[in-house]
C-alpha cells in the first residue's frame, strides 16, 4: 500500500503537477486522475471540479449498479465512469483527499468517503458486521478489492497506520477506512461512570491487528457532510 498527498507545484503552487501518477493531490482538496484510452475510473457523483483532454462520462451498467445493492438506492449509481485521454479533477465539499495503492488487498471504506476508484477494481457493498459495526461510518459499507488506486475523502488531514507494527485503536467515529482481513475487535478502556462530556472515543475503541491498515479522520462528528451530491 502506498500514500501520498500535497502535490501543488508551478505557478505559486496553482498549477497541477504535471505527473503520469494515476492519482494525485492539487492541494489538499483535489484529486487529479490521469484518464487514458485503457484506464477508465469511476468517480462520486457531482465530484468533477474540472477537467482538460478530451474525457466523457457515462452512468455505470446495471450489473454494477446491482453489486452495488443498498447505496445505489436502486434508483440512480453514486458513481459516474469516466474515460477517454486527459486529466480529471475530483472534489468533496473541501474535504481533504488521500490517494491510496491497493496492492491485491481489499479496502473497506463507507460510501460518503469514496470518492473515485480505478475501474478496474471490484467494488460491492457489503453489511458491517461483528464490533466493526460500532463506528461512525453506518451499516453498510464500500468493499474495493484488487491492484489499482482509490481516492477516499476526510475531514481534516488523515493518518495513514500500519496495523503490522503493532496492535492499533480507534475511536470509532473517527475511522474512515481499513483493510479487510484484519482482526478487529473492541476495547473499553475505562469505566462509563468516569466519563465526563462526550467521550465515547474514549470509552470503547475498535482494535486492529494484522497485515494492513487503517484511516482514521481528525474528527468524530459522525453528521454525514460528505452527502453524495446528485
Amino acid at each position: 500500500m502506498q500514500a501520498q498527498f500535497l502535490a501543488g507545484n508551478g505557478l505559486g503552487g496553482h498549477r497541477p503537477a504535471d505527473t503520469a501518477t494515476r492519482m494525485t493531490n492539487h492541494g489538499k482538496a483535489i484529486c487529479r486522475v490521469a484518464v487514458t484510452a485503457t484506464t477508465d475510473v469511476y468517480a462520486k457523483a457531482g465530484a468533477m471540479v474540472a477537467y482538460d483532454g478530451f474525457l466523457q462520462y457515462e452512468a455505470v451498467s446495471q450489473t454494477f449498479r446491482r453489486a452495488l445493492g443498498e447505496w445505489a438506492s436502486g434508483e440512480r449509481s453514486p458513481l459516474l465512469r469516466w474515460s477517454g485521454d486527459g486529466a480529471l479533477y475530483l472534489a468533496d465539499m473541501g474535504a481533504d483527499v488521500l490517494n491510496l495503492h491497493l496492492d491485491n488487498e481489499s479496502l473497506s471504506v463507507n460510501g460518503s468517503h469514496l470518492l473515485a476508484l480505478d475501474a478496474t477494481l471490484q467494488c460491492t457493498v457489503e453489511k458491517v458486521k461483528g464490533v466493526a459495526a460500532l463506528a461512525g461510518t453506518g451499516l453498510y459499507n464500500v468493499k474495493v478489492t484488487g491492484t489499482g488506486w482509490v481516492s477516499v475523502t476526510s475531514r481534516g488531514v488523515p493518518v495513514v497506520l500500519d496495523c503490522a507494527e503493532a496492535d492499533t485503536y480507534v475511536d470509532p467515529d473517527a475511522l474512515v477506512a481499513w483493510t479487510t482481513g484484519l482482526d478487529v475487535r473492541a476495547r473499553r478502556s475505562m469505566k462509563l461512570g468516569a466519563l465526563v462530556g462526550r467521550g465515547s472515543g474514549e470509552a470503547v475503541q475498535l482494535g486492529f491487528q494484522g497485515a494492513g491498515f487503517v484511516v482514521v479522520q481528525p474528527s468524530e462528528d459522525t453528521a454525514d457532510r460528505l452527502k453524495i451530491r446528485g
